[in-house]
């Protein structure tokens, strides 16, 4: 028998939103079943690279990683999948002889199965011995992958808010149905996982056939999974209802208290420009419901900035309602035209020294805002889930540096109970009260 060579080597380049992660610890788990090594990007023989398009950022991120990968020292095969590939096939397989788009993930994670073998038989290696089972694929839970773990139950949107290409190349919504939900996160929890954060590109909108809205999918999941908490991924204000409000209240953070919610504009005009389906007031009156019912509640927001027609005064606006919100933190966009998007021909277009100052205006606020939300949770005590040695998450998304005396034997992605004692700007400084069995 003749030499074998090291199993064929993958790596996976991820790019964009949370859903993104989720799909690309899914191709990572599928291959690592199937029973190939997962590689630097020097030492890869298939490179697959899941892009964003959201902004135009984005897609030169997209491009720069592209070209990466295909100048890599072992010239590998590149395939590049997600929704800069639907937007921009051509351009981007323009990128290199071996880049290869493809839109959709399983088919793209089908393509590297092909093309990794190939490269494994040329070679004279093999896969390693198989790498377990589907239901170990699924669980997307260890040292490679985030102690977090992301559980998508949505894809697509149907709304058609002026500014955003995501309805074009994700497509109409549609639902993971309930069982199947329920049986990705039970694989999650059975390899260890504590807190799942379930994701949708527009997550309020999940249903089930037989009945049943996101509140029902939560209540089934919190019956079904009683060693887990829950996370929301971002969620749009007017499906954050006072019946979901009460079942966060009532699972004792189990559902976490933290309501990830965009507004994206605080004028009334802007975002009816935007086409967005609330005013202010509204957002307002959801983030008053959210703490009367919820009192130690978490809100979180995204902000765009430099919207066509925005002037001064409505970016104002826009900081006026995230301080009278409450608001823990922003993430801010600058406005990027879209081709294809009835925003990207609009008049009075942004010029991008006003978008970078409003940018850093907001940013600057996001900044005081997280600091007094944790300043004003020094003295409480919370579950936090452990990310690596004395670094945590708390259930209101904050950064939490776990001092002395640590509990004995509390590991990576276990969930412990706190006390915080003081904060540092953004972060806070906690005592560990005990392990903390769900």
């Amino acid at each position: 028998m003749g030499n074998v060579g090291p199993p064929a080597g993958f790596a996976v380049v991820n790019l964009g939103c949370k859903v993104n992660r989720v799909e690309s610890d899914t191709m990572s788990a599928r291959l690592l079943q199937a029973g190939f090594a997962e590689a630097s990007r020097d030492e890869a023989a298939v490179i697959v690279v899941n892009t964003c398009t959201v902004t135009a950022e984005a897609d030169a991120k997209t491009r720069k990683a592209v070209r990466r990968a295909a100048a890599a020292p072992l010239d590998p095969w590149v395939i590049v999948t997600g929704c800069a590939a639907v937007a921009h096939e051509d351009e981007l397989t323009s990128l290199g002889n071996k880049v290869i788009v493809v839109g959709e993930k399983p088919a793209a994670c089908a393509t590297a199965v092909s093309l990794l073998s190939q490269a494994a038989l040329s070679s004279g290696s093999a896969p390693c011995c198989a790498g377990g089972s589907e239901g170990q694929a699924r669980a997307r839970f260890g040292e490679r992958f985030n102690s977090r773990v992301g559980i998508k139950v949505q894809d697509g949107c149907d709304n058609r808010c002026s500014y955003c290409i995501v309805c074009i190349v994700r497509g109409p919504s549609r639902s993971v149905p309930l069982l199947d939900v329920i049986e990705e996160a039970s694989c999650a929890v059975a390899a260890g996982a504590r807190e799942l954060v379930y994701t949708g590109i527009n997550l309020g909108s999940w249903h089930n056939d037989g009945g049943g809205d996101l509140t029902d999918l939560l209540e089934a999941s919190l019956d079904a999974l009683p060693q887990a908490r829950i996370r929301l991924s971002s969620i749009e204000p007017l499906d954050v209802t006072d019946r979901l409000l009460m079942l966060m209240a009532a699972s004792k953070g189990r559902l976490c208290a933290h309501v990830p919610m965009p507004l994206q504009s605080g004028s009334r005009r802007v975002l009816r420009s935007m086409r967005r389906p609330y005013t202010a007031e509204q957002f307002l009156h959801v983030t008053r419901r959210a703490r009367e019912l919820v009192p130690h509640v978490a809100i979180t927001s995204d902000l765009i900035v430099g919207f066509p027609g925005e002037t001064d005064e409505e970016f104002a606006e826009s900081l006026a309602v995230c301080q009278e919100a409450g608001i823990g933190r922003l993430h801010v966009f600058r406005y990027s035209p879209r081709p294809g998007t009835a925003a990207a021909v609009m008049p009075h277009q942004v010029p991008p020294a006003t978008m970078a100052e409003r940018s850093l205006a907001a940013r600057e606020l996001s900044d005081r805002l997280a600091a007094a939300d944790a300043a004003a949770r020094v003295g409480n005590k919370e579950l936090v889930l452990v990310e690596s040695h004395g670094v945590a998450t708390s259930e209101s998304y904050h950064r939490v540096l776990l001092t002395e005396p640590l509990a004995a034997g509390i590991e990576r992605g276990a969930l412990a109970s706190v006390r915080f004692d003081a904060c540092d700007g953004t972060t806070l400084l906690a005592t560990v009260c005990g392990q903390q069995p769900l």
